[in-house]
């Protein structure tokens, strides 16, 4: 699956002409960045870490430069040379666009990419506006959704947790990985293992080897699931949170979940996730985990 994340501030927004307009698009102030850049970017990406997480982590995992991000990281100066967009543009396409024109810039360098985009993602209205200048031709999203951004940070309310949440393992791998299907094709229509089987194993086999998987098991069953797809220095963003069907609306899913965001806030400021808005039972849930909706995202399937 192919992720845009554009994380903006949307009043820099106001007239974005559509695409089909005759613009001069200014790409001389868009290079790559490299491993010379890491300080800004560092620095850039924190003035906003909770939309910036997933690229953040990208960096502390795998650096600027590396196959592992299934991308290249591309930067958009001012005339002071000072960085006013941060874009990783392949596989996984991930925007902080703090400009017009830095957004209109990683728009037509998209357009080059030998990937076609299959989500883009933003805060509120931008990912309509970013799709606009990306669109070529008579395309249309294949389903648009709207996401909540729900987050949470000391003070934090302990729960008392019975069961007994602990990292995932690598023989647990096929049970993992089809949870996380399961709630993968929920959000998007798509089923991960039957479009890309041995990548989305390797992607799922990687994060239990970096112990970013929670598990919880009753015999054989996996009765809860939650994974850190993202960390920084100052958050953890969280996905695939999953309770077996057959034990749903037992309260499992809140307890579980608080006593993974406890032990994450020993190490992040912040814990953050993203459901869909009309995921209701799923709200309370996390709202009862310790939880609050801050925000809002928009994300469309192509």
């Amino acid at each position: 699956m192919l992720n845009v994340h554009i994380a903006t501030t949307p009043e820099m927004y106001l007239d974005i002409e559509p695409a089909s307009a005759s613009i001069a698009y200014d790409l001389t102030r868009l290079r790559t960045l490299n491993a010379e850049d890491l300080h800004a970017v560092t620095e850039f990406l924190g003035m906003r870490p909770v939309h910036t997480v997933v690229m953040s982590s990208f960096i502390a995992d795998n650096g600027i430069e590396s196959e592992l991000n299934r991308g290249i990281f591309y930067g958009y100066f001012d005339e002071k040379c000072e960085l006013e967009g941060v874009a990783l543009i392949g596989h996984s396409t991930l925007i902080e666009s703090r400009s017009d024109r830095s957004l209109r810039a990683f728009a037509l360098k998209a357009r080059e990419s030998r990937i076609p985009i299959n989500l883009i993602m933003s805060d509120d209205d931008v990912a309509a506006r970013f799709f606009e200048l990306y669109a070529i031709g008579q395309m249309t999203p294949r389903l648009r959704c709207t996401e909540l951004l729900f987050q949470t940070d000391f003070p934090f309310p302990v729960q008392k947790c019975e069961w007994q949440v602990r990292e995932a393992r690598p023989e647990e791998l096929d049970q993992v990985a089809r949870a996380q299907a399961e709630v993968a094709f929920i959000e998007s229509g798509t089923d991960p293992l039957s479009r890309d089987r041995e990548g989305f194993l390797k992607r799922c086999a990687r994060r239990i080897e970096q112990n970013r998987v929670f598990v919880v098991f009753e015999g054989d069953q996996l009765v809860f699931k939650a994974d850190i797809i993202a960390e920084a220095s100052d958050v953890i963003y969280l996905e695939g949170v999953y309770v077996a069907p057959n034990l749903r609306g037992r309260g499992i899913g809140s307890v579980c979940l608080a006593e993974v965001c406890r032990r994450l806030l020993g190490r992040a400021m912040y814990v953050c996730l993203l459901s869909n808005v009309e995921a209701i039972h799923a709200h309370k849930s996390f709202a009862k985990a310790g939880l609050r909706n801050t925000g809002k995202c928009t994300t469309l399937f192509l």
